[in-house]
């Protein structure tokens, strides 16, 4: 998949467990796992404004795009 979600590297730099990420946001563990992974299909602004909020950090460092290399 193209978009590349970087919640894990944003966590481990602020010393955060998913847990307290979850909670802090509004989420459950399950669902923030989805996130991680990158099994989600998409994410609510509300929801990307609170994990930046929580993070202070801004969208970009949560969700990168990387080119399809079958892509051409």
């Amino acid at each position: 998949m193209p978009i590349v979600v970087r919640i894990d590297v944003e966590l481990a730099r602020r010393k955060m467990s998913v847990g307290e990420f979850a909670e802090r946001v509004g989420l459950t563990p399950a669902n923030v796992a989805v996130l991680k992974n990158g099994r989600a299909k998409a994410v609510r602004f509300s929801t990307l404004e609170a994990m930046c909020r929580v993070l202070d950090c801004q969208p970009g460092d949560l969700l990168e795009w990387e080119p399809d290399p079958e892509t051409p």
